[in-house]
């Protein structure tokens, strides 16, 4: 902790760009950031949010030429601490256990990242939709209020890999069984716990 830096940023504020070089790592701190890249079509795709705690632009501190391979930009007001790749590289030199630290990182993105690729091949994409808006709950809720996600449903559908129309249907589906309110680029789930079980 000593080795990093501060950094804020605004609502909608770029922490790095895709393409760009990748030489320092960023640990989220507060706020939330949506994880998003360029299609081969030219559109633009939501691959994840993520939240406190979690750590963004990993692979650059494996390679010295490595580039970002999404753009990452601030929901809200955030804050990260940062490392640079060189001050990463001394710790693992003084410290050996960083390693245990890194490959479990690594480890837990590429489970992650299979369990997407099964679920793309093999679960309805309605079933996609409310599991990753039921992970959106788990990011957004304090256990007091109702979560408010502030994602347009173009957001939602890249993160579920499916269409505008298939998630427009699935909330309001859970909607009229007043699971979800909708409004405009913002979800409020009002009933969790029956949002788990159909995500199931």
């Amino acid at each position: 902790m000593a080795a990093t830096r501060r950094r804020r940023f605004a609502r909608r504020e770029v922490l790095f760009h895709e393409g760009d070089i990748g030489d320092t790592v960023h640990l989220l701190d507060r706020g939330r950031v949506a994880v998003r890249i360029t299609t081969p079509l030219g559109e633009v795709a939501t691959l994840r949010v993520r939240g406190p705690g979690e750590v963004i632009g990993e692979v650059a501190l494996l390679h010295q030429s490595s580039r970002r391979t999404a753009t990452v930009v601030a929901l809200e007001r955030t804050e990260t601490l940062t490392l640079h790749r060189d001050a990463f590289a001394e710790l693992r030199h003084n410290h050996p256990s960083v390693d245990e630290f890194l490959l479990s990182l690594l480890a837990d993105e590429v489970r992650r990242l299979s369990n997407l690729l099964v679920e793309a091949l093999y679960v309805p994409a309605e079933t996609r939709v409310l599991r990753r808006l039921s992970a959106l709950t788990e990011l957004y809720g304090d256990g007091d209020h109702a979560p408010e996600i502030p994602l347009t449903q173009e957001d939602l559908a890249s993160l579920a890999g499916t269409s505008r129309s298939t998630v427009n249907r699935v909330l309001g589906m859970i909607e009229k069984d007043g699971v979800v309110e909708v409004s405009r680029g913002r979800i409020t789930v009002v009933d969790v716990t029956t949002l788990e079980q159909r995500a199931r």
